[in-house]
């Protein structure tokens, strides 16, 4: 597996990470995701999921799949996707840790403010 480093990467491949995560960018894609970890889905079941209207998913399906991140599977009239890079899970989870770590220490840094400031 190709390793980017500063000393490698150029701006084409920079700009190719950046749309990779452009892609996680959208919550409502982050919402897709989440609902197929279970496994594969048609287009109505992960509609009912998420709340999403038909055109809105259908376009945040297409952006998951050109990513490379979803598969689609026609099946009789119906359209499956599911994760096509699971590794994606991975990547999440490591946002969705450092995220909660950062939580944390704001609110220790918060609760230390309103001690020194308030007494309390």
């Amino acid at each position: 597996m190709l390793k980017i480093t500063p000393t490698t990467a150029d701006a084409v491949v920079m700009a190719a990470v950046a749309d990779y995560f452009k892609v996680l960018s959208e919550t409502s894609r982050l919402q897709i995701l989440t609902c197929l970890k279970s496994g594969a889905m048609n287009v109505m079941e992960i509609g009912e999921a998420t709340g999403l209207g038909q055109a809105n998913l259908s376009k945040h399906l297409k952006v998951l799949t050109q990513a490379g991140i979803l598969s689609r599977h026609p099946k009789g009239t119906s359209a499956y996707y599911e994760i096509a890079d699971p590794i994606i899970f991975e990547l999440c989870d490591l946002a969705c840790d450092r995220i909660s770590q950062r939580i944390i220490q704001q609110a220790e840094k918060l609760k230390s403010f309103r001690s020194k400031n308030t007494g309390f």
